[in-house]
């Protein structure tokens, strides 16, 4: 079942290729979504797919940034149309 939803992630997250990096792991799994920058500091991810899909490219990212990550927020978001990329809102 896909599930659309949102995640902020806070750290050092910005300026460090992190968007970036969501667009190219998340590129061989079957998602749908977007991620920016947020004035505060955090990067906004969301992304919508399989509840396994959506948790693996999770983990990617905090085994790619352990030590630029210091916290994550994730919540239900409305669907999104599907596309099957993330892109990069700036």
């Amino acid at each position: 079942m896909l599930e659309c939803r949102r995640v902020y992630f806070s750290g050092r997250v910005q300026g460090v290729g992190f968007r970036q990096s969501v667009v190219d792991l998340a590129s061989q799994l079957p998602l749908s979504g977007q991620v920016r920058n947020l004035p505060d500091g955090r990067v906004e991810l969301v992304m919508q797919g399989s509840a396994i899909d959506r948790k693996h490219l999770l983990n990617l990212l905090q085994k790619r940034y352990s030590g630029y990550i210091s916290g994550l927020v994730e919540e239900a978001a409305l669907p999104i149309e599907p596309t099957g990329q993330i892109v990069i809102l700036r």
